[in-house]
């Protein structure tokens, strides 16, 4: 997984009045070939530093999570048991108020009576052993600065239960290498005024709906919502790769095949950047999906707008793109970041997705000082 210097990204817009126009190809990592099919497996990924020391992670993520340091500034904490809760427990240590980066001693499951709450300045971090949350999920609510790091979500039920519930009101998270699947509502939903939010590396799999992010049309407040997904493999998934409201997304370098509705939904307001993303059709072709829905402080109804840069479409998918309503109404990512790690999409992309997603079989890095940038 290599990891070059990034150079420069340019800024300047071309007319934006075809979604599917394609911009300059010059992007923070190197100047974009023309999508390719190859047998390679040569392909530039982020954070190839991030497991060369335990706090590596804190303030790497790319994208609109960018800040999130976790528990960097706090002790090393160590779950001993899988219980649901008392003393050794996880529920236990994402209680404490205090910064912490908390690892496991332990493998196994956990099984979650009612939602973990964690709370700000949290590192959950699964490397090393391999933690399974079942029953319930984590629930990230009013925080901030918090990092979720390779552990798998399974079986969730109840009503309301998603995987990761990311609301109200809570900031500078990032979701990176979990495996997902099977919950009664949502894997990740991000609602109610949550921001700066990055998902990445993770694998979605035997689920109706997936990623939810805003709430509903009455939730005028989630204007302010900004997500980056990218380098994620939705595997068979029936909908919301995501499903967005008022807020902005960036997706890049993920792979979304066989979709069973549709493979991104853009509704009221909400504005979509895909960039370099591999959807793969099954029996349903439609890619993109609208919604036009109202906004409580609104009189006519709207729905959002998509722009599709580089993306590859394979087994007869269609983009069903929409026409922009004027110059500007999609963001580009460099007006809020200078970087990010994109390749064309590919075979070997799509191959490196497949494996390199989700829950990994790594080792719990040693705790040595992080260099300052």
């Amino acid at each position: 997984m290599g990891n070059s210097q990034p150079g420069r990204h340019r800024i300047s817009r071309p007319d934006r009045a075809n979604p599917t126009r394609a911009w300059p190809h010059l992007y923070p990592q190197h100047d974009l070939p023309p999508p390719r099919q190859t047998n390679s497996m040569a392909v530039s990924l982020p954070y190839s530093h991030v497991d060369s020391s335990l706090r590596a992670l804190a303030g790497q993520a790319e994208g609109f999570g960018r800040f999130a340091i976790g528990g960097l500034n706090g002790p090393v904490h160590r779950v001993t048991s899988l219980a649901d809760d008392g003393p050794g427990s996880l529920r236990e240590a994402c209680r404490k108020k205090e910064p912490l980066w908390i690892v496991f001693e332990v493998s196994g499951t956990i099984h979650l009576q009612s939602y973990l709450s964690v709370s700000s300045y949290k590192t959950v971090d699964g490397r090393g052993q391999r933690i399974k949350f079942t029953g319930k999920g984590l629930r990230l609510k009013e925080c901030e600065h918090l990092i979720i790091c390779n552990l798998e979500f399974e079986g969730g039920r109840g009503h309301d239960v998603d995987g990761i519930q990311i609301k109200p009101n809570s900031k500078h998270i990032w979701i990176d290498r979990c495996t997902l699947h099977d919950y009664d509502d949502g894997l990740i939903d991000i609602t109610r005024g949550s921001t700066d939010i990055t998902v990445s590396r993770c694998h979605f799999s035997q689920h109706d709906k997936t990623m939810l992010i805003g709430a509903d049309p009455t939730h005028v407040g989630d204007r302010c919502i900004r997500v980056t997904i990218h380098h994620c493999f939705f595997d068979g998934t029936r909908q919301r790769h995501p499903r967005l409201r008022f807020g902005k997304v960036h997706l890049y370098n993920n792979y979304t095949r066989n979709w069973g509705i549709y493979a991104v939904c853009s509704s009221v307001e909400s504005q979509i950047y895909s960039q370099c993303n591999i959807y793969e059709a099954g029996q349903k072709k439609l890619a993109f999906a609208y919604n036009t829905e109202m906004a409580a402080d609104k009189e006519e109804a709207a729905t959002g707008h998509i722009i599709s840069e580089g993306d590859l479409f394979l087994n007869g998918a269609q983009a069903g793109l929409a026409p922009l309503t004027s110059e500007n109404c999609v963001f580009h990512p460099s007006e809020f970041y200078p970087t990010w790690t994109i390749e064309p999409p590919s075979d070997s992309l799509k191959r490196i997705l497949q494996h390199c997603t989700g829950w990994q079989q790594i080792l719990l890095p040693a705790d040595k000082p992080v260099a300052s940038s």
